[in-house]
């Protein structure tokens, strides 16, 4: 029997965190919920949590911030953050800053849960399913994409953090080596169509894994910007 997914609310209004809560609680979800950056610690302390829902509105240290101290301490728990609609600086600092995917106030209780699916798919049935495949890892210019920990190693062997959105594009990057793709199918291979029309994530997590690659961005090695195509993984890779 497969383990119920755990949810944390992070939301300093009482009302939307009863209202998340029960949206998720009635796709089966089990919820936690916290009011600020201090009981988010100690939820994430006191149990396994999934994925966080994350508002970026909160008192003392903002969504911003706890995102950017999760990713920094190596956190890989997916996070959607919840910003103010139409505020696209927000979202895309929340994407930068390592998160997986937002949803911008008011939000529709089926997409809120279309979106929570799809993060979790990426880092749970498809991780299944490439395991399935005996795939454990893809090797490039000395570098190895660890498929069972989902981690990335060096040349050196160290060991660089990845966000569940990153390590499943570099993932479907490096198993279609030399080939164009789009953003769309980027989008699809990633992020399913929960994602919207307009979505610069795929560019900001481009930008972030060329920087973990050490790849020069005016003109980089690794990903290549095919102008007005997508992009592609140039390097040869080998599977172990």
């Amino acid at each position: 029997m497969s383990r119920t997914r755990h949810i944390l609310v992070v939301d300093d209004d009482r009302e939307i965190r009863d209202l998340v809560g029960k949206v998720l609680e009635r796709d089966g979800f089990r919820i936690s919920r916290a009011e600020d950056g201090v009981a988010m610690r100690r939820a994430l302390a006191d149990g396994a949590i999934d994925l966080i829902v994350l508002d970026i509105m909160l008192p003392g240290k903002d969504g911003l911030a706890l995102c950017r101290e999760l990713r920094g301490a190596n956190d890989t728990t997916p996070i959607i953050m919840l910003t103010a609609k139409g505020d696209d600086i927000d979202r895309i600092l929340g994407l930068e800053m390592g998160a997986d995917d937002y949803l911008p106030k008011p939000f529709n209780s089926r997409e809120l849960t279309a979106r929570v699916k799809a993060v979790l798919r990426r880092g749970g049935a498809e991780s299944e399913a490439r395991q399935a495949d005996q795939v454990r890892f893809y090797c490039f210019d000395g570098w190895r994409l660890d498929v069972g920990k989902r981690e990335l190693l060096s040349p050196e062997s160290v060991v660089l953090s990845l966000s569940s959105g990153e390590f499943d594009l570099l993932l479907a990057l490096v198993q279609r080596p030399q080939r164009t793709l789009t953003r769309d199918q980027l989008l699809d291979l990633t992020r399913g169509r929960a994602a919207a029309v307009f979505d610069r994530s795929v560019d900001i997590q481009i930008s972030r894994l060329r920087k973990k690659l050490g790849d020069d961005p005016k003109e980089p090695r690794a990903i290549k910007t095919v102008w007005g195509g997508g992009y592609l993984f140039a390097p040869d890779v080998s599977t172990e």
